[in-house]
């Protein structure tokens, strides 16, 4: 990488107006679309055990680290290496549901064509629901469905206990079509256009989906939540592994450099004191502060400090 200080703090237009000076192309991991990471994606020690064990016993894996530890990424590597398809996603917040994660229904929308007349199909249910993430990972198929389950660990106190259920039997309930004068009907996938049918309103998996779910470790969860899942804790990261991680991101020239191996010691030193720092802050450290054309020593003490600073603190 080479530092350049595009922005100069003069605020005058470039002297050959419609030239601009080109930037930089941006690091691998900031390049959109997303690209998946499966290939940079060095596992930690032991989890492939859990995933495969998780995998043979088609329980859900639960990943327990800090943020940028590379928990949500696994299933990126899975899926590509077992060829189970698209990963499905569902971002966990306060506001979370299981409702919602199994189907969406526009109950207003549906009254409002209905007002509108028109067609003698427009009483049709099926344009007006759709499945979410989880209830599209449970649809019948002849693989298991890919589905990231992401900091459950900021859900509403109930939804792991909601969760029971429907990871136990692997099947669900659409009560709108339950009691729908038509036995089945064409209902659209989460995250895509397929449609699938569903009858009398009943999902049931045929393949139960393989489900990792993350947690910064915020909270603690209820047994009978944790005795249907297959528990991983994320390993504090070793100077060989991290040096595998800058290397699958940067190439081994930029991870074997004495600033890189500098900077990841930096780093291991600040969190075996408890500071609390994410992997992709030591690859954006790297990216600026390694190379050939490194920012000289006092514009190099503050560029670290801002990447590299505490999320702990404000």
């Amino acid at each position: 990488m080479t530092w350049q200080p595009f922005y100069e703090g003069h605020g005058c237009p470039p002297e050959r107006p419609g030239q601009p000076a080109p930037l930089d192309a941006p690091p691998p991991w900031r390049v959109f679309p997303r690209r998946p990471l499966h290939q940079e994606f060095v596992p930690s020690e032991g989890l492939i055990e859990a995933v495969n064990a998780a995998l043979l016993l088609r329980r859900p894996l639960l990943v327990t680290g800090p943020a940028g530890s590379g928990k949500s990424t696994v299933i990126e590597q899975v899926a590509m290496e077992l060829e189970l398809g698209p990963v499905l996603r569902w971002h966990i917040t306060s506001r979370s549901g299981l409702s919602d994660a199994l189907y969406r229904y526009d109950a207003l929308g549906r009254i409002h064509a209905q007002r509108l007349g028109g067609p003698s199909n427009s009483d049709d249910i099926s344009p007006f629901l759709r499945m979410g993430p989880l209830g599209t990972a449970l649809l019948p198929s002849a693989r298991p469905r890919p589905l990231l389950i992401d900091e459950i660990d900021k859900s509403d106190l109930d939804l792991p206990s909601d969760l029971l259920d429907v990871l136990e039997r692997g099947e669900f309930e659409i009560p709108e079509l339950a009691r729908y004068e038509q036995d089945e009907v064409l209902i659209r996938e989460w995250g895509g256009d397929a449609l699938h049918h569903v009858f009398r309103g009943r999902v049931q998996c045929t393949e139960f989906p393989f489900i990792v779910m993350t947690s910064n470790g915020e909270r603690d969860f209820p047994a009978a939540f944790l005795r249907r899942c297959v528990r991983f804790t994320m390993p504090m990261p070793d100077p060989d592994t991290l040096t595998r991680i800058v290397a699958a991101h940067l190439g081994p020239d930029g991870a074997g450099s004495e600033p890189a191996q500098q900077l990841i010691h930096t780093f291991l030193g600040r969190l075996a004191s408890g500071e609390s720092l994410a992997i992709d802050q030591l690859l954006n450290a790297v990216h600026l502060l390694t190379g050939e054309h490194a920012p000289d020593e006092h514009r190099r003490h503050v560029v670290e400090g801002l990447l590299l600073r505490d999320l702990s603190r404000g």
